[in-house]
């Protein structure tokens, strides 16, 4: 791990088990695992070369918060051991500090549960094209930002590295993991979301749409897992600038995105090396948005 950011961890102690967009996932037994938040990037579905340094202890350390405030509504994948034990080898342990969960092993749901509460992203081209969002109608004349009638959730499928996300419809979703556990899913989703949005609200941040992912525990109980309500997760705005027809300024990846749309770039691997005025700009964002949704 140097200034440049950690980009991929290098544990010998524990095999690893998964190496994600952004994650890195390592066993520590045959009921808990190691996630360590890299600094990599994904944008597009696409890992970028370089990282942003730091970004990883943030989206942990606001990941974190979020999974203390909904505990009380929804089980979550944390476990109560202790990292010093898990990594006693020092130069281990710092690849791990303040940028890991340690987390029990769940039975992953085959979708992710994704909420919108603006049109924005994949939302509004679906829009353009169908006046619909995944099967949902919604009225015309709607423009870009604006924020829906009702929160919308649109669940979609998890794709492997390097692969995209596809939106599904609820029954699709219905006949994957059943219509009971669906509903479950549907209603904790969009509870989670709302309870959020009102709250970063308070703090002059829009919550645009989030994404949510659930596992099963040994009892088959639906449990929150991975990470919630992060700039990785999540499109931020800055209330105050926010206004129909345009994307609004944002305090996530959106900064990424929307410099990798100003190039020549088909959306597939290798990705383009970000310049350093985009890695500062999108850093800086992420310690805004921590500290706003954070601060009392």
């Amino acid at each position: 791990m140097t200034d440049a950011g950690l980009h991929t961890t290098s544990l010998t102690s524990l095999p690893l088990a998964y190496r994600g967009k952004v994650r890195d996932i390592y066993t520590i037994d045959e009921d808990h695992w190691l996630i360590i938040a890299t600094d990599r990037v994904s944008a597009f579905d696409v890992i970028l070369p370089n990282t942003i340094p730091g970004k990883g202890k943030l989206l942990t350390e606001l990941a974190l918060y979020w999974f203390a405030r909904t505990q009380s509504a929804v089980p979550n994948h944390l476990a109560a051991l202790s990292l010093e034990e898990i990594l006693p080898d020092t130069a281990e342990r710092a690849q791990a500090e303040g940028r890991c969960m340690i987390a029990k092993r769940l039975r992953p749901l085959p979708i992710e549960a994704v909420v919108r509460g603006y049109l924005i992203g994949s939302g509004w081209k679906d829009y353009q094209a169908t006046g619909a969002i995944c099967g949902i109608d919604l009225p015309d004349g709607l423009q870009q930002a604006d924020q829906l009638p009702d929160v919308l959730f649109t669940p979609a499928t998890k794709a492997a590295v390097g692969d995209h996300d596809e939106n599904i419809g609820f029954e699709q979703m219905v006949d994957m993991i059943g219509e009971p556990m669906a509903m479950q899913v549907r209603e904790l989703s969009l509870e989670l979301y709302k309870n959020a949005a009102h709250y970063a609200g308070e703090r002059g941040i829009i919550i645009a749409d989030t994404k949510f992912e659930f596992g099963l525990d040994e009892s088959g109980t639906v449990t929150l897992m991975d990470e919630i309500l992060t700039p990785d997760s999540s499109r931020f705005w800055d209330a105050k600038s926010w206004a129909p027809g345009a994307s609004p300024a944002s305090y996530d990846k959106q900064y990424v995105r929307d410099w990798l749309e100003t190039l020549d770039w088909n959306k597939e691997a290798p990705g383009p090396t970000l310049p350093d005025t985009v890695i500062a700009g999108t850093l800086s964002r992420y310690q805004e948005a921590l500290d706003r949704l954070t601060t009392k």
